[in-house]
């Protein structure tokens, strides 16, 4: 599809940066953009990405889902559990640290 007069469409190859100019839309009172489902599909983006404000541009990345971390008993029991030779963790009983 060829492009306006003035715009530009930079693309790389083996799946380098890219660079696309995309048209701001009307949505209501609000204005935004339609991201191309090549690049969704890239970056797996499903419902929501995370806008970031910098100096002199706007990044947007996908919204990464946070683990679950363990809380310091659950990690205890999971050591415990596993086959795992801890011997070499005995020398921190001895550093001074109750």
């Amino acid at each position: 599809m060829p492009l306006a007069k003035g715009r530009r469409r930079c693309y790389y190859r083996n799946n380098q940066m890219s660079t696309a100019v995309l048209k701001i839309s009307r949505i209501g009172n609000s204005r935004g953009i339609r991201l191309p489902a090549a690049m969704l599909k890239k970056y797996h983006i499903k419902d929501t990405v995370v806008a970031e404000e910098r100096p002199d541009e706007i990044a947007l990345r996908p919204r990464r889902q946070v683990q679950q971390k363990l809380s310091w008993a659950d990690t205890a029991k999971a050591m415990a559990h596993s086959d795992e030779d801890w011997s070499e963790w005995d020398a921190a009983l001895s550093d001074g640290i109750e």
